[in-house]
């Protein structure tokens, strides 16, 4: 954990702290042994010789003093500069990963990580490092000097130490190895929640609320059976701790009283052996209550050192000198023998396509046939297991993230839009926008209608995910963050497939604003889009089985004039009244 905390925070730092605490842990432990000497000779009656134990005891009493000040201040600042490094890094990691990688559950162990996570991390060298160094070294140091006063008296003590060291650490790894499941069941619980509250429109729609609750009280259970674990099984090992401690101290003052009466010790040396085994098992059990606490830490500290270890997604690297590859006003798509899974299932098997500049190609195929995972590997969500995928003739895997997108406009059917106004959402197509343009971009996706009929216009907020906004609305503003970015590229899964005849008159509209003099590869859903392709690429199995215009496909009677068929009939379909 030191080396992990070193390399995040810087090794110099790390280590100066570390002196510190070693510095006053022995401070303290002098402090409290200077108590021997200082008893005999008051017990001996020899005031005068007590002066100068007493004055020592007094400059060791000032300097464990000042460097527990100076220790408790360093332990905050590193904590604070360790949460902060931690969150820049992970930002800049996660930036860096495949959009792939962000599977569900990752986005739930992520959320835990960053709010519970650092949290504990943050606390061990703020809270807990102290006191687990002071643990051990301050009784170690107990231990070395008492053997200069009285061998018995050391022995006594070390064999003691020894004992609670032993529960100390029995204690700490059950409840690091039970941390594992409670973590696992948090975030399970916290990404069902999550889910709970953003599936409230649909759930409560289809009457579904009560039994919708079933797998969002399953997680809360696990998550309850997992503290309660780590309940039963931590306490009676803090019992033992507390029993180990006490027995510890009773022996200690019964092997006290024995050497007393036997005659090798004295009254003062047994009151100094008493203070002494006071001072020196507080320590041990103020580590076995915070040991846990220091495993938890260092797990999250793990959790946060495997994310972070995760390979990121190999970037490109411009020669210097070399200029970039410049954006071409309508770059062509080509796929070559391209082969992708996931988690070893094949999706796409072999698949070589082209979609020419300024035109139109339609991906049809029944679902899971691999059309949404070709336009992610055209996005560079993913990289190819074998193949090549190429933008403009560069194969996408030589082009940087930034080159790359600079050719795309995406527009999915999942649209995100973040907690602020209409204006700033589109704005994100092009922070450099100017409003005109913003506005421009605005009215060909049509949202300038949703204005006009919001309380505050432009600068009303959408909330969470765009949850003030019907579906159809913020398609409309996905669009409009496409036409202000004026990418050459456009990929689209039909944003239309599920909208109501206003807003699919509107999106399409909009779409057509979109795709002008643009290379288009939309996966299509609806008849209407089929026809206007110019190239129509038919996908089964992740493999392209059919591929040409409407006319010619049809005319060959395969999968593609199978689907045309089934389409046919079902655009024809009715609901009759009763």
């Amino acid at each position: 954990m030191i080396r992990q905390l070193a390399a995040i925070t810087g090794t110099a730092r790390v280590r100066g702290y570390l002196v510190t605490l070693v510095a006053f842990a022995v401070a303290q432990g002098l402090t409290f042994t200077l108590i021997v000497p200082v008893l005999r000779a008051l017990f001996a009656g020899d005031a005068s010789a007590a002066w100068p134990w007493i004055g020592l005891l007094a400059v060791a009493a000032a300097v464990c003093g000042i460097l527990q000040y100076r220790q408790a201040v360093m332990g905050f600042s590193l904590g604070l500069d360790l949460s902060r490094s931690l969150y820049h890094r992970l930002g800049d990691h996660l930036a860096t990963l495949p959009l792939g990688w962000f599977e569900a559950d990752r986005v739930g162990r992520i959320g835990q990580l960053v709010v519970q996570g650092a949290r504990a991390v943050m606390g061990v060298p703020a809270h807990l490092l102290q006191p687990l160094v002071t643990s051990y070294v301050t009784p170690a140091t107990v231990v070395a000097a008492s053997l200069f006063f009285d061998w018995r008296l050391g022995t006594a003590l070390a064999v003691g130490g020894a004992v609670l060291v032993l529960t100390y650490r029995y204690t700490a790894t059950l409840t690091e190895r039970l941390d594992h499941g409670v973590d696992a069941a948090m975030a399970e619980a916290g990404g069902r929640v999550v889910e709970y509250a953003q599936a409230q429109t649909v759930l409560r729609g289809f009457g579904r609320t009560g039994a919708a609750h079933a797998e969002l009280e399953e997680a809360l259970a696990g998550q309850y059976r997992a503290g309660r674990r780590l309940v039963t099984k931590v306490v009676p090992g803090l019992g033992l701790n507390a029993m180990a401690v006490q027995g510890v101290y009773t022996v200690l003052l019964a092997f006290g009283t024995y050497l007393v009466l036997g005659g090798p010790l004295g009254a003062a040396e047994l009151v100094a052996l008493l203070a002494l085994a006071t001072r020196f098992t507080e320590p041990l059990v103020l580590a076995a209550e915070l040991g846990g606490a220091v495993r938890i830490g260092r797990n999250n500290l793990n959790r946060f050192a495997e994310i972070l270890a995760t390979p990121a997604l190999p970037e490109a690297e411009g020669e210097e000198g070399k200029a970039r590859p410049a954006v071409p006003e309508a770059p062509a798509i080509e796929l070559e023998r391209v082969t992708f899974g996931y988690d070893g299932s094949p999706v796409l098997r072999e698949v070589s396509l082209r979609v020419p500049p300024r035109t139109m190609t339609a991906l049809v195929g029944s679902s899971g046939s691999g059309k949404t995972t070709v336009t992610r590997l055209i996005a560079r969500f993913f990289d190819v297991d074998s193949g090549t995928v190429r933008v403009d003739g560069h194969d996408v895997r030589d082009l940087t993230t930034e080159d790359l997108m600079s050719r795309l406009s995406l527009v999915f059917q999942d649209v995100y839009l973040f907690d602020d106004t209409i204006e700033e959402n589109i704005r994100l197509g092009r922070p450099g926008a100017t409003d005109e343009e913003v506005r421009h971009a605005a009215a060909l996706a049509r949202v300038d209608e949703i204005v006009e009929r919001l309380p505050d216009g432009w600068a009303t907020r959408v909330g969470e995910s765009g949850a003030t906004l019907s579906g159809g609305e913020r398609q409309r503003v996905s669009i409009a963050r496409a036409i202000l970015k004026d990418a050459p590229i456009v990929l689209l899964d039909e944003a239309t497939a599920a909208l109501d005849p206003e807003n699919e008159f509107a999106v399409t509209e909009a779409l057509r604003a979109l795709t002008e003099d643009r290379t288009l590869l939309v996966i299509a859903h609806r008849l209407s889009t089929v026809v206007a392709a110019d190239q129509i690429v038919v996908l089964d199995g992740g493999r392209v089985v059919e591929s040409g215009d409407h006319a010619s496909l049809l005319g060959r009677d395969g999968r593609y004039a199978a689907f045309w068929r089934e389409r046919t009939r079902a655009a024809g379909w009715r609901l009759l009244p009763s």
